[in-house]
């Protein structure tokens, strides 16, 4: 489930991509191209009435060409709103005008779509070009990593997303330190220094579980996680049996920090951009492994092939015992192969689909 989740999450974002360069590319006559997007929770009715007060300003344009250029973009855009009841949950992006093709004629375009995550963008222009930059934000990286600072003084727990830092928990803890005071006391406030100590892990555990395992999968929500602490709590949290072991497996890094609490999470993103970056490759070429390896065991679980005139799709791992199921490389998002059957002056399929 969550494999297929993010296939097809890379397939959306290499549609964005031919988008953008699509997009990018087209140049118009006059101001005749419009850009709009409108973020989650927007409402239809607000840009209609919007679009309808820009017709009127448009009316006025004195350049004939460029008023009816205007106007008739103005309209599409008005039409194409007309098919959504409300905004969708993730946003909606409408690009529509008339561009000017190679061969110099003119041609009318509209590209209306929801994207693939929330599109957090509010955006009208009217313009020679399309406003891509929007969509480019779309593209960065939404991997989000967890960590847990952890200290004699108490534990903070939080998530790095791209550049987007967010602390969800932090909890203080007094132990009792270490003394030395001799006599019969001596094994007895150290029996209750190692209850405390082990308590404090405990508690630390469970609420590691409680923020970093969705409760609806089962599975860890976040793509890594890095201990950071100035004393060895963390390594005997890492290590504990109290800590679940879907989040040991998550575990790509522990790094000792001067500070606790937001001083030490600070200091331990800078610590761990190396491995963070790395991350993504790790995926990637793991990706890549499996492909050769279909190709060196001949299972026929593979493709291979150039652009299809008729259908470009992204390159793809087909898989064999999943009928319809690919697994896209997002390194590898300029190949492709062609989807249709039949087509092998476009492309040499290898074993079966």
């Amino acid at each position: 489930m969550v494999e297929g989740y993010e296939t097809d999450k890379n397939i959306e974002i290499w549609k964005v991509k031919k988008l953008i360069k699509a997009l990018d590319a087209a140049r118009g006559n006059g101001t005749s191209m419009i850009s709009l997007i409108m973020p989650p929770r927007d409402q239809v009715s607000r840009v209609s009435k919007m679009l309808g007060d820009e017709y009127g300003t448009a009316s006025n344009i004195k350049s004939r060409v460029n008023r009816q250029s205007v106007l008739a973009a103005i309209t599409s855009a008005q039409q194409r709103l007309k098919l959504y009841n409300r905004v969708p949950p993730n946003g909606l992006v409408l690009y529509t005008g008339t561009v000017v093709t190679d061969d110099g004629k003119e041609k009318k375009v509209t590209f209306d779509f929801e994207p693939f995550r929330p599109i957090n963008a509010l955006l009208y222009l009217c313009d020679n070009k399309f406003h891509t930059e929007a969509l480019n934000e779309l593209l960065e990286s939404d991997d989000k990593f967890g960590f847990i600072i952890m200290d004699g003084n108490g534990t903070l727990y939080g998530t790095l997303s791209g550049n987007s830092r967010e602390v969800i928990y932090k909890f203080s803890v007094d132990l009792p330190k270490k003394h030395g005071r001799g006599g019969q006391s001596a094994l007895r406030f150290a029996r209750l220094r190692m209850e405390k100590r082990h308590n404090y892990l405990r508690k630390a555990a469970e609420l590691a579980t409680q923020f970093f395992i969705n409760p609806a999968t089962n599975q860890p929500n976040v793509v890594g996680l890095i201990l950071a602490g100035s004393a060895d709590f963390k390594t005997e949290l890492g290590k504990s049996e109290m800590f679940d072991q879907r989040l040991q497996a998550k575990i790509i890094k522990s790094v000792d920090v001067s500070y606790g609490g937001e001083s030490g999470f600070n200091q331990a993103i800078e610590m761990s951009v190396e491995v963070l970056s790395e991350v993504k490759f790790v995926q990637e070429k793991k990706l890549l492994g499996k492909y050769f390896e279909e190709i060196s065991q001949d299972t026929g679980k593979y493709v291979r092939g150039q652009v299809c005139p008729r259908e470009e799709a992204p390159w793809e791992v087909l898989r064999g015992d999943k009928p319809g199921h690919r697994e896209v490389c997002p390194r590898c998002a300029g190949h492709h192969v062609c989807p249709q059957d039949g087509c092998g002056r476009h492309a040499d399929r290898v074993g079966e689909s």
